[in-house]
């Protein structure tokens, strides 16, 4: 036996051995097209180990990172099932007492013969630089944002609805369509904001233009929409003028910093683009929200939210996980705690209306988006490659995962811009749900 072979069988073994004493409900297919266990069927759920430069990787570098890699480069993948497959049928047992039974000699001897083993190609995300703190300004911007956005107008289409709705969507019941999940959230955005006819509304981070033509259409709002996504500024003002909206709606290449004027807007939307900003620029947003905001104006904030457990500091370190997502998906993002933006909201002369929690709204919508993306997996490797594709497919499954576990949050809060007397609004929130 060489030594490729004794390193095979010497991982074959610690897999089967592992997955006795775990009682793990998947199996292993390894790159000579063994089973581990060896009588693990066929059609079961299984994870392939496509060469030994994977585990080579793994061994020198147990991190998310390398699996990221592999995933993308599909040297690892999951067989019969998806994603939500596997993390439902995740060991029981916690992270701690886990890890403490995977390190055995064995385990030690199995990663020692892999150390000096070639690693193999190809990793496909090293070229990808780690995610840094965005300096605010609008190049800076417009280059984190291009990253997620400008992917392909072509590829968003094929997983997102009709109407091209990258947010999160609000079901009226589970059975909901994602086509009528996101209508209603289009429409009770535009009810929290009480929209009147011939009123100025700002949409920021207006996307593919969906909210600020609903608005325009249903409402007879005029809606200037800001983004720094040169793909979906094209799309938006296409759309505009297809539904007859031009003289309604304008669309401009601009970050929100940069808008000029005070008290110009009678209400203003911000809907998943504050996660873009970065912690550091938070006082920035809020005061420019203020000056562009007539006195009484509404304000609709639509965010992610990370738990607050009792945080008091501006910024916190991020997770592997979130520090992945940052770097290969969303460069720049930044989550905040609920109790801060309220606080930061009121400490900027807003007064709260409104908060309404969303998240398992959330884990739905991504959890459809993820299974619209792998029903039109060969088409989207096609226009963006396997690679992303992968990666966007393992990245919507982990947001559903974390609002389904409450890892994260997601809330939309109303606020006016402080002012003396009674406001605008009726006295009961009966009118949103009419």
């Amino acid at each position: 036996m060489d030594r490729a072979e004794k390193r095979l069988a010497g991982l074959a073994a610690l897999l089967a051995d592992a997955h006795r004493r775990l009682g793990l409900e998947f199996g292993f297919r390894l790159w000579n097209g063994a089973r581990v266990p060896a009588d693990w069927p066929a059609d079961a759920l299984t994870i392939a180990v496509a060469d030994e430069g994977a585990v080579a990787g793994l061994a020198r570098a147990p991190r998310l990172t390398t699996l990221a890699n592999l995933w993308a480069a599909r040297r690892l993948d999951i067989l019969n099932g998806t994603l939500f497959d596997l993390a439902a049928r995740r060991p029981k047992a916690r992270s701690r007492a886990l890890r403490k039974s995977l390190l055995t000699p064995a385990a030690f001897r199995a990663a020692l013969s892999f150390l000096f083993t070639p690693r193999g190609g190809p990793w496909p995300l090293e070229q990808i630089a780690q995610d840094r703190e965005s300096d605010g300004s609008q190049a800076e911007n417009k280059k984190n944002i291009a990253h997620h956005y400008d992917v392909s107008n072509a590829f968003y289409r094929l997983w997102l609805d009709d109407d091209m709705v990258y947010t999160c969507g609000y079901f009226h019941d589970w059975s909901d369509s994602l086509e009528a999940a996101q209508a209603n959230k289009l429409d009770m955005v535009c009810r929290k904001l009480r929209l009147k006819a011939g009123e100025t509304m700002l949409d920021i981070g207006s996307g593919w233009g969906s909210l600020a033509c609903h608005a325009a259409r249903h409402y007879g709002v005029n809606v200037l929409g800001v983004t720094l996504s040169e793909r979906q500024i094209e799309f938006a003002r296409d759309k505009a003028a297809r539904l007859g909206l031009a003289d309604q709606v304008r669309f401009e290449l601009i970050d929100y910093a940069r808008l000029e004027g005070r008290d110009r807007f009678d209400k203003i939307s911000s809907v998943g683009m504050f996660e873009a900003i970065g912690a550091a620029h938070f006082d920035t947003y809020f005061a420019t929200v203020r000056r562009l905001l007539k006195p009484g104006g509404l304000y609709l904030h639509h965010a992610i939210t990370r738990p607050g457990k009792g945080a008091t500091v501006r910024r916190a370190k991020k997770r592997p996980e979130f520090a992945a997502l940052t770097r290969y998906i969303f460069p720049g993002g930044e989550l905040d705690y609920l109790w801060r933006t309220v606080a930061d909201l009121e400490g900027h002369g807003f007064e709260v209306r409104d908060v309404e929690g969303w998240r398992e709204h959330y884990q739905r919508t991504c959890r459809m988006w993820h299974d619209r993306l792998l029903a039109r997996y060969d088409e989207a490797c096609g226009e963006v490659g396997e690679a992303t594709t992968r990666v966007w497919l393992a990245y919507l499954a982990a947001c559903s995962l974390v609002f389904e576990r409450g890892a994260c949050g997601i809330y939309q809060t109303l606020v006016s811009k402080r002012a003396r007397g009674a406001s605008a609004l009726p006295p009961t929130r009966a009118d949103l749900y009419r």
